[in-house]
């Protein structure tokens, strides 16, 4: 049985839980929603998974806060023995209006802090990511208020369809691949 590493980035706390910021936890709250499957605290983090056409999905929320995330992708990697091409990170990126989706097989951090914490531990920049977009509609100087704010409330209203598109984003990556799934979603 094919094993898969979905990791949301976010960080601990209810005072983060609607931020920008936290959108790959709540993706992947979303997705244990839909598939009846609840989160148990574990080590680094708290998990869930579910299965689907012979493949398991391990969904991880790391807790150790956004900028620490490797420690948490690279125990959990090991423990369940997962190969990097199966793994999928998810991220929030200034750099892409709202909604808009970017997978990548690749690429640098971006200047993410999460992501450039599982670069250093991975030791690589090769390792499948999908970046959602939460816009740099922020003044100068005001981007970590920003990306640590909660959603406006046209985002909250667009968000509901942006979710259900990066719950089908998850589950295509694990039944038809990484390539197939970035020419379906990407851009959209």
């Amino acid at each position: 049985m094919k094993k898969f590493l979905i990791v949301g980035l976010g960080n601990i706390g209810s005072e983060y839980v609607n931020t920008r910021h936290n959108i790959g936890f709540k993706i992947l709250d979303y997705i244990s929603n839909q598939e009846n499957c609840s989160f148990q605290t574990v080590k680094l983090g708290e998990i869930t998974e579910f299965k689907i056409k012979g493949r398991t999905l391990l969904l991880l929320k790391p807790n150790t806060y956004m900028n620490l995330s490797g420690k948490a992708v690279k125990y959990w990697m090991e423990k369940e023995n997962i190969p990097k091409e199966n793994i999928l990170i998810i991220t929030d990126d200034l750099n892409l209006s709202f909604g808009t989706i970017r997978i990548k097989s690749k690429g640098s951090d971006g200047g993410h802090n999460g992501l450039k914490n599982i670069q250093l531990l991975l030791d690589t920049t090769e390792y499948p990511r999908f970046r959602f977009g939460i816009s740099d509609a922020f003044k100068k100087g005001q981007q970590v208020n920003y990306v640590l704010g909660e959603w406006s409330e046209e985002e909250k209203e667009n968000l509901k369809e942006r979710l259900e598109i990066s719950s089908e984003i998850v589950k295509s990556f694990a039944l038809a691949g990484l390539n197939n799934t970035m020419n379906l979603f990407n851009g959209k």
